[in-house]
């Protein structure tokens, strides 16, 4: 479904993804992981257009040259790495901005209330502001107002960051749960034994480059760590 070739892309005069090539199949999860600094979010920055890109990026065959906004209307949709939720706005105001693009705005309804099923504790909590919640409960505002997206492909950035392990363990069986309804998911996560549990495929960057790219069930968990930690050096791809 969405597939990058050769792409690099940076900040200012400063290069960061050095040429790099993968895809993310339809109804399937991708899992990306790798250290602080890996190029991760700088690659999603790239596929949602936030920054200048070089190479190729095809959605169902063909190249993505549009706008953010056009991206969303495409199906294309971003859970951003430390939540980012309007702190002063209701949990329900900030799921509404989720419903932003014109193809799914006259689902709101529809979707919200698929959102607080997923998230039953949002639906007790929709008049609190969102400054006022905990990180786990951000967490699900956010991936909430993903949804309310209606999202084709959705990318979700460091969902454990910073929660307690009861909470990741409840995260994580949305996303299994969103998998098993067909949503292509793209999964950054620094947790390689929680990102491989519901992976359908690993890829490991480290300074801008792809060192690893296997099925899941393939992956030697030892050497994944060997290269994650740069304890051993160079790429392989199956």
């Amino acid at each position: 479904m969405l597939e990058v070739r050769q792409l690099r892309a940076g900040y200012g005069a400063i290069n960061v993804l050095w040429d790099v090539s993968l895809g993310f199949p339809q109804g399937e999860l991708t899992a990306i992981v790798g250290p602080n600094g890996a190029g991760k979010t700088t690659l999603f920055r790239a596929l949602m257009g936030l920054i200048p890109h070089q190479g190729e990026i095809r959605l169902d065959g063909r190249a993505l040259k549009a706008r953010t906004w056009d991206l969303l209307e495409a199906g294309l949709v971003m859970v951003p790495e430390g939540r980012m939720v309007f702190k002063d706005m209701s949990v329900e105001e900030n799921l509404s901005l989720g419903a932003y693009p014109r193809r799914c705005r006259n689902a709101r309804a529809r979707n919200l209330e698929r959102v607080y099923d997923l998230f039953p504790r949002l639906r007790e909590r929709h008049r609190q502001l969102a400054g006022s919640l905990s990180g786990g409960e951000a967490q699900m505002v956010a991936m909430g107002r993903g949804m309310m997206s209606e999202p084709r492909i959705l990318l979700i950035d460091e969902p454990s960051l910073g929660l307690a392990p009861v909470i990741v363990k409840e995260v994580f069986s949305i996303i299994r749960r969103l998998k098993s309804e067909g949503v292509t998911i793209a999964l950054i996560e620094q947790n390689t034994h929680i990102a491989l549990s519901v992976a359908d495929h690993v890829h490991l960057m480290r300074s801008g480059k792809l060192l690893l790219s296997q099925k899941a069930d393939k992956v030697d968990l030892e050497r994944l760590h060997d290269l994650y930690l740069a304890r051993e050096t160079g790429a392989a791809s199956f």
